[in-house]
C-alpha cells in the first residue's frame, strides 16, 4: 500500500528544496511541494492539505477558538525587521525614534513582519497613536492580498486609494517611510529614490539578537485538523523533515557557496554569531519568541486579549524536531 501525498503549499524558500526534490526520507508518507508565488490560503485550497502560513492570522484564529488548522512549529519565512523600515534617499530620518509623529505607509496592518517591525518603533519609544498609517500595495501592480484583517482597523490607520502604491506616496514625499517585508527592484540600483532608514541595519539585528536571543518568525508551515487526525504521526514527521531539509541546505551552501559573491562570509559569521542554527524549529526552541509575538498581538490592538502563547501549539510531539530518517538518496 502506497504510503498517503501530503501535498502542501509553500514559496519556494531554499530550504526547502532538499525536501522539494525527494532527498529528505519522510517514513510513512509522501509530500509534494507545491511552491508558489504568494502565501496561499490553507482554508481555501480544497486541494492542499497545508502550506505557509502567516503567524499572525494562525495566532489570532487560534485565540478565537479557530483550530481548523495546526501549526507546526517550522518558522519557513523568518528574519529581523531593521531592514524593513525605507525612506526617500534625501530623507533626514536616519533613526526609528525619530519616526514619531510621522506619515508612515505598510504592506498591511496584521502583518506578522510589520508586527514585528512596529514592536522595534514601540521599543524605541515611539507611540503607534502618535503615527499616520496608511495601508496599500508596494507597488501599484500588486494584487490578491488581504491586507486590512477581519478587525476594525484604529483611527490612525488609513487605506490608500486604488491605484496608489507605498513607492510612490514615498517618493512623493505624502509618506516619510514604508514598512515593507520586500524591497522595491529599485533599491538594487544605484540612482534609487530609497533607502533604509538605518545604514547599518545588521549591526541593529545583531544588538536585537543579542538582547532576545531570537530572530522573530513571520510565516510557518500549518496543517489542516482532518489531515492531521486522519494521520496522528504526520505532524512529528514533518517537523523532523523541514528540520533535516533546512539542515541539508546549510552544508551544501557551505559547499557550494559561490551563489553570491560574500555568501561564504555571511555563513561563517551567522555561525559564530548564532551558532548552528539561527532559525530553530519546534516550540522548545521558539518559546521566547513565540510569547514575544503574542504580547505584540495585544499590546499593540492587533487582538483584543492576551493570547495564551502555549495554547497555540498544543502538541507535545512538536517540542522539538525527531532524529532525521535515512536519506532516500
Amino acid at each position: 500500500m502506497s504510503p498517503p501525498v501530503i501535498r502542501l503549499g509553500l514559496r519556494d524558500w531554499d530550504h526547502l528544496v532538499p525536501l522539494a526534490s525527494g532527498r529528505i526520507a519522510t517514513p510513512g508518507f509522501t509530500f509534494r511541494i507545491d511552491a508558489r508565488d504568494i502565501t496561499p490560503d490553507v482554508l481555501a485550497e480544497p486541494g492542499l492539505d497545508g502550506g505557509e502560513t502567516s503567524f499572525s492570522r494562525y495566532a489570532q484564529a487560534r485565540a478565537a477558538g479557530d483550530d481548523r488548522l495546526v501549526g507546526i512549529p517550522a518558522f519557513v519565512m523568518r528574519g529581523f525587521r531593521h531592514r524593513c523600515v525605507l525612506v526617500r534617499s534625501d530623507s533626514t530620518l536616519t533613526r526609528l525614534s525619530e519616526l514619531a509623529g510621522t506619515r508612515i505607509g505598510l504592506t498591511g496592518w496584521p502583518d506578522s513582519g510589520n508586527t514585528w517591525t512596529r514592536a522595534l518603533l514601540r521599543a524605541e519609544g515611539v507611540r503607534l497613536d502618535s503615527v499616520d498609517w496608511r495601508v496599500g500595495p508596494l507597488t501599484a501592480d500588486e494584487t490578491g492580498k488581504d491586507r486590512l484583517g477581519s478587525r476594525p482597523l484604529p483611527g490612525n490607520v488609513s487605506v490608500m486609494a486604488e491605484g496608489e502604491s507605498l513607492v510612490e506616496e514615498l517618493a512623493a514625499g505624502r509618506l516619510d517611510a514604508v514598512l515593507s517585508p520586500f524591497m522595491p527592484s529599485e533599491l538594487f540600483t544605484r540612482d534609487s529614490r530609497f533607502r533604509h532608514l538605518l545604514a547599518d541595519h545588521a549591526a541593529a539585528e545583531r544588538a536585537y539578537f543579542g538582547r532576545h536571543g531570537f530572530v522573530p518568525g513571520i510565516h510557518l508551515v500549518t496543517v489542516r485538523r482532518e489531515v492531521v487526525e486522519a494521520h496522528p504521526d504526520l505532524a512529528g514527521v514533518l517537523l523532523t523533515a523541514l528540520e533535516e531539509s533546512k539542515r541539508r541546505w546549510v552544508q551544501r551552501r557551505r559547499l557550494l557557496a559561490d551563489t553570491s559573491p560574500w555568501l561564504l562570509r555571511e555563513l561563517t559569521e551567522s555561525a559564530l554569531l548564532f551558532g548552528d542554527d539561527w532559525m530553530p524549529y519546534g516550540t522548545d526552541g521558539n518559546a521566547a519568541m513565540i510569547r514575544a509575538f503574542c504580547e505584540e498581538l495585544h499590546a499593540q490592538g492587533i487582538w483584543p486579549e492576551p493570547i495564551d502563547a502555549d495554547a497555540l501549539f498544543p502538541d507535545p510531539a512538536l517540542a522539538a524536531p525527531g532524529a532525521p530518517a535515512a536519506a532516500t538518496h
